[in-house]
């Protein structure tokens, strides 16, 4: 697995309509690590619409796209994730709706989330010794979103500002949008995605994703939460 430049733990659907719906939707299978038609929705630009988000993939970050520390290696990296997920309980929410999220329109959880934050607190902390430091480019990046105190610390110390207690499970759908625009597409959208969404919405298990040399996300692997 040498020729993935970063990694990442997702959740990402199994197999079935909802994870082929994200694929037509963003135009990439991450399962396949393939690229997929668009979906045609009368009156949208779906690719235009989803040029941000693609080389993603459909999925909820976990933990985010970090680069190998040195001294670690792609076997124990895989390994320290299937031995941590497999103590880790699997997590249920009430469900997924469609949500405008800081300009973009993305499917967030309903119901209680504490359970996941403390998953997503525990991977990202689990394997952060396999992450190497954020560069300063990486760090110039992020402080573009004027980041508030908290964030800044989390930035520094795991190398992204939106974990622990500021974590928000999302599964992006489209890039940055007007106001005016993401209400037009999440009222085109809504419809085709809503019958989809699984209720109650259930995490069973993570994926080590890979990102390779052209920017898109690969599926590597699949570890049950079992604990």
């Amino acid at each position: 697995m040498t020729h993935f430049k970063r990694f990442a733990i997702y959740y990402a659907p199994n197999p079935g309509p909802f994870a082929d719906f994200g694929a037509s939707w963003l135009g990439w299978d991450l399962t396949a690590g393939t690229p997929v038609a668009h979906a045609r929705v009368e009156g949208l630009d779906v690719a235009a619409l989803t040029e941000t988000p693609r080389k993603y993939g459909l999925h909820g970050t976990v933990k985010p796209p970090f680069r190998l520390a040195d001294g670690t290696d792609f076997d124990g990296l895989s390994a320290a994730a299937e031995s941590l997920c497999a103590g880790q309980a699997p997590v249920v929410q009430d469900g997924l709706a469609l949500t405008r999220l800081g300009g973009f329109l993305a499917l967030t959880v309903t119901g209680d989330t504490a359970a996941l934050v403390d998953l997503a607190a525990a991977i990202v902390r689990g394997l952060d010794g396999f992450r190497a430091p954020a560069s300063e480019e990486e760090l110039a990046r992020r402080r573009k979103a004027n980041l508030s105190t908290r964030q800044e610390a989390l930035l520094l110390q795991w190398g992204y500002p939106y974990v622990m207690e500021e974590f928000r499970f999302h599964i992006t759908l489209t890039g940055k949008l007007g106001k005016d625009r993401a209400e037009t597409v999440r009222q085109r959208l809504d419809p085709l995605v809503a019958p989809l969404l699984p209720a109650p919405f259930a995490i069973n298990d993570l994926c080590l994703v890979g990102e390779d040399d052209d920017g898109m996300f690969h599926l590597i692997q699949r570890y049950a939460l079992s604990g």
